[in-house]
């Protein structure tokens, strides 16, 4: 089965009440249309994953991220390929979360993390978000 390397951003804030939020993206285009995930995409020959994610979110959402430290790497089998995901803590630098290629997109809290159809690699990453952000 073939692998593909990915990178994701879970990018935080803090909400005007101080709780701390999670930007969510739904995908616009391709097999997984509609279901929602965490920003970022496919590392490239010679990249870092930290790289990878930085360009990547300015491809999509025209904006500047700090990457901080990797929360988990998933490791999930779709059923024509393996996904192979690390997952970093990230905060905007500049830019404001411009959607180029999703659809829709949502700042959630610790109570609304489930209130999205996320897609199966992406959810298993959310109990660590979770009891990271409580």
């Amino acid at each position: 089965m073939k692998t593909i390397r990915v990178v994701a951003a879970v990018i935080r804030a803090v909400d005007a009440e101080g709780r701390t939020i999670i930007f969510a993206t739904q995908r616009g285009y391709g097999e997984f249309k509609d279901g929602w995930e965490f920003p970022g995409g496919k590392i490239e020959p010679g990249e870092t994953p930290q790289q990878a994610l930085k360009r990547e979110i300015e491809e999509e959402l025209d904006t500047e991220i700090t990457v901080g430290d990797r929360i988990d790497t998933i490791e999930y089998d779709y059923p024509t390929f393996h996904l192979s995901m690390d997952c970093f803590w990230c905060r905007v630098v500049s830019g404001d979360l411009v959607l180029l290629e999703h659809e829709a997109a949502k700042w959630l809290n610790k109570d609304e993390l489930d209130s999205v159809d996320w897609l199966p690699a992406d959810i298993t990453l959310i109990d660590k978000i979770r009891k990271a952000i409580s």
